[in-house]
């Protein structure tokens, strides 16, 4: 195979993430939430490993007619946020007014998010809350807090897109990746196992996803605020 045949598979492998959007959102218009996050788990899996692989075959050095950057964008601001928000607007969690102003500030302040030059910091950590609204969504859908608690939570995390707070990419950010590579993992493993159990999963996977969620929420701000040893010489 050669290096264009591999850096266009690499590409193409990272368009699927459109197809699983597609399975996504026909699953939330009829209600199907399980199935909803079971293929948003497919493609937040797929969006983890297209990067390293994009990497790894210089895609933008042999495949450079197709913006790889471009195309994760488009896929992520799908997955990670308007299929998500849609289904927090349709599940019944939030009455009235509050549903509108949820998805209208998530999908709002993430589309300026996701056009931000400066979103990546020098050790590719994220600059604000980096849009992963899907991870926010299926926490709430296990845990079903009050209506305020959820609106005070959305407008919270939204408010912190433009800030500079930072939060940890679990692939690219170095300092750490140790903890937060296998913390990401067991993540994804937990909301699967949530989803495939109707989110219903027992208070053992909801203690093991509530820990693995705030971990990835705040290891950023906690290296911020913990300075790093230098090495010696």
């Amino acid at each position: 195979m050669t290096p264009k045949t591999r850096a266009l598979a690499v590409h193409l492998f990272t368009a699927t993430g459109a197809v699983f959007a597609m399975l996504a959102m026909l699953a939330a218009v009829e209600h199907k939430w399980s199935l909803m996050y079971l293929w948003l788990v497919v493609a937040f899996i797929v969006d983890g490993i297209d990067g390293p692989l994009a990497r790894k075959y210089e895609v933008k050095t042999h495949a450079a007619e197709f913006d790889g950057e471009l195309l994760d964008l488009i896929i992520d601001y799908l997955t990670y946020v308007f299929i998500p928000a849609f289904a927090l607007f349709s599940s019944g969690l939030l009455p009235d007014w509050t549903g509108w102003v949820c998805i209208l500030v998530i999908t709002f302040t993430s589309a300026m998010y996701f056009a931000d030059t400066r979103m990546k910091t020098k050790d590719y950590s994220f600059a604000g809350f980096p849009g992963c609204w899907n991870m926010v969504v299926l926490v709430l859908f296990v845990t079903e807090p009050n209506f305020w608690v959820i609106l005070g939570i959305v407008v919270v995390i939204a408010a912190s897109m433009f800030t500079r707070l930072e939060f940890v990419h679990p692939v690219r950010t170095k300092r750490w990746r140790s903890l937060t590579l296998p913390v990401a993992f067991a993540w994804t493993f937990f909301a699967g196992w949530a989803a495939w159990l109707d989110f219903d999963p027992g208070q053992l996977v909801i203690a093991a996803l509530s820990i693995t969620s705030g971990y990835l929420l705040f290891a950023g701000i906690a290296m911020q605020i913990i300075p790093q040893k230098s090495r010696a010489g």
